[in-house]
């Protein structure tokens, strides 16, 4: 097995990758250190959670050991999509880097652009922003990018889904044409390898695993149930599972409000994580997430990427993401660094079903139904069997069948009948 003595790495940064515990790259970080450290591009693609940031930031490391960061200027600059994952990328370029002397800078919004500007004056070796935050920096003279000798270009396709390539190469255009560009997606496709070419030269491939692959640490499932019971059959399924913390994924910021209520009627602690709040607000949610004082954190796709919180034991998708690759990120932020973890979907409607189908398609495999799901293997009653007859009276009872006339619209998929009771529906008039 290969350790990381054996990737060129040098002896004083070794002695902080060992005191941080690790002994063994991951593949990505095998294939990926020695190429950097020669100079060579690099195009690589792993699944999330098997330690891209690592690849890049190891080698970089070394590579600024020598030389001074200039006023106004970086040395390196790291692009990604989210605040979130800028902040652990400069996390963990600090714990790295601690034996080296090295400035860092965070250029992320919903943070005090005063307080970054007073940082930028002083040159920084490796300047780690979003896009958007970098580009008002720049375009306020704030930051000279002249000096930039690396450029990373971190989770490329989910930049692509957020709309900031063309923010990017505004970026790259403002860099030298001779750097050395690191560009990095959790997925490579012919989409992929196009915008690569506007940002790499000759590069050097490195493609750990399979497109969309799920991490065999993953136990799926899927959990049926309906539109008006999903609250609480999420909250039953926590309180069924060994729930040492999970993310609850939803797929707009206004469901996340009621699922954190219902968890919350229900006693379990939660707290919620989405773009509308201000960034002091996320980075107390996800504070209080990482230090075990909250268990469950609902979160939209905000978070489906680049966290790494260690021994996530569940993830639940309230709501099934509209895009396939979305689940793979999200269920990978449990099962990380080796360890097991459960991965369960939430099906309530026709369209659920047809999101999944697509999910299945993209990761090669059938999700199984949870069998603990009070509504996953009912087998209906067969067609000729008679209904009950209710005492005390000579007449039958049976259901009303769905009589829905050609200018109706359908029935929502819960209803199974014309009566009140059938449809399981409660009208706006009774809730108060």
């Amino acid at each position: 097995m290969t350790t990381f003595t054996e990737l060129g790495l040098s002896d004083k940064l070794l002695a902080v990758v060992h005191a941080c515990g690790y002994q063994n790259p991951t593949p990505i970080q095998e294939k990926s250190i020695p190429i950097i450290l020669t100079g060579r591009d690099v195009l690589g693609s792993a699944q999330t959670g098997t330690g891209k940031t690592a690849a890049f930031a190891l080698p970089i490391i070394d590579i600024l050991a020598s030389g001074r960061a200039k006023a106004r200027m970086a040395r390196s600059l790291i692009l990604t999509p989210t605040r979130e994952l800028a902040a652990q990328i400069a996390e963990q370029f600090g714990q790295f880097s601690k034996q080296h002397n090295l400035t860092t800078a965070l250029l992320i919004g919903g943070e005090d652009v005063h307080k970054q500007t007073a940082v930028l004056a002083r040159g920084v070796d490796v300047l780690i922003a979003t896009p958007g935050r970098l580009l008002d920096h720049f375009e306020r003279g704030n930051i000279m990018l002249r000096e930039i000798k690396i450029l990373v270009i971190d989770e490329a396709d989910r930049m692509l889904d957020m709309g900031f390539i063309p923010d990017v190469k505004q970026i790259a255009g403002a860099l030298p044409k001779i750097r050395q560009t690191l560009f990095f997606s959790a997925t490579l496709d012919e989409t992929i390898y196009g915008i690569s070419e506007h940002f790499v030269i000759n590069p050097k491939i490195i493609e750990i695993s399979p497109e969309f692959a799920t991490a065999d640490t993953v136990e799926q499932f899927t959990y049926q149930s309906a539109p008006r019971k999903k609250h609480t059959h999420l909250c039953e399924l926590i309180t069924k599972e060994n729930v040492t913390n999970a993310f609850i994924f939803c797929n707009m910021k206004r469901a996340i409000s009621g699922v954190k209520k219902a968890l919350e009627r229900h006693g379990l602690d939660a707290e919620a994580l989405h773009g509308d709040m201000t960034q002091s607000a996320r980075n107390a949610a996800l504070a209080r997430f990482k230090n075990n004082e909250t268990r469950l954190l609902v979160a939209s796709d905000v978070a489906a990427r680049g966290l790494d919180i260690a021994k996530v034991s569940h993830v639940f998708n309230f709501d099934i993401p509209n895009n396939p690759e979305d689940y793979v990120h999200r269920i990978g932020r449990t099962g990380r660094a080796g360890n097991k973890g459960r991965a369960f979907t939430l099906l309530a409607t026709d369209d659920d079903a047809l999101a999944l189908a697509a999910v299945e398609a993209r990761i090669g495999k059938v999700i199984p139904k949870y069998q603990g799901s009070p509504d996953a293997n009912k087998t209906p009653a067969p067609a000729s069997a008679p209904a009950p007859a209710p005492k005390n009276t000579a007449k039958t009872s049976k259901k009303t069948p769905n009589r829905n006339t050609a200018s109706e619209r359908k029935s929502p998929p819960d209803c199974s009948g014309n009566r009140f009771a059938d449809s399981e529906h409660t009208p706006a008039f009774l809730l108060n």
